[in-house]
């Protein structure tokens, strides 16, 4: 028998803060039962489960594991700008002329992700 990856835990200093801002960018729910102040928060979303667990520890490096966004109903520029106006800041740009490349943008705890292009613009569609 294997073992699975039940959910991506974050530690973070506010669990529900944080929580809801994944659970906009990936169109997820939070839990029934997390409400602000809560310890722990757990988001569902198409193809992840995430848990935010407050810890007292603040974030002092970049970070080792990241997560990696493909917008599904947009374009990686759309979404870029969509995440921006749900409170990430931008951290560096790897887009390039030829429309190849992705934006590394940081969520409001400061924890660096990525956002590559769609499957539309890697097949050439848009």
């Amino acid at each position: 028998m294997t073992s699975l990856v039940r959910h991506v835990t974050v530690d973070c200093s506010d669990a529900y803060h944080l929580a809801r801002f994944w659970a906009a960018a990936l169109g997820g729910t939070l839990a029934e039962d997390d409400f602000p102040g809560d310890p722990e928060a757990s988001v569902t979303a198409p193809g992840a489960s995430l848990l935010f667990v407050t810890s007292p520890d603040a974030k002092t490096v970049k970070n080792r594991v990241h997560f990696d966004l493909q917008p599904q109903d947009r374009t990686r520029d759309e979404e870029v700008t969509r995440l921006l106006g749900l409170g990430a800041t931008p951290v560096a740009d790897h887009r390039r002329p030829d429309g190849t490349g992705w934006v590394t943008l940081a969520d409001p705890e400061g924890n660096e992700f990525c956002v590559e292009r769609s499957g539309e613009e890697r097949a050439g569609v848009v």
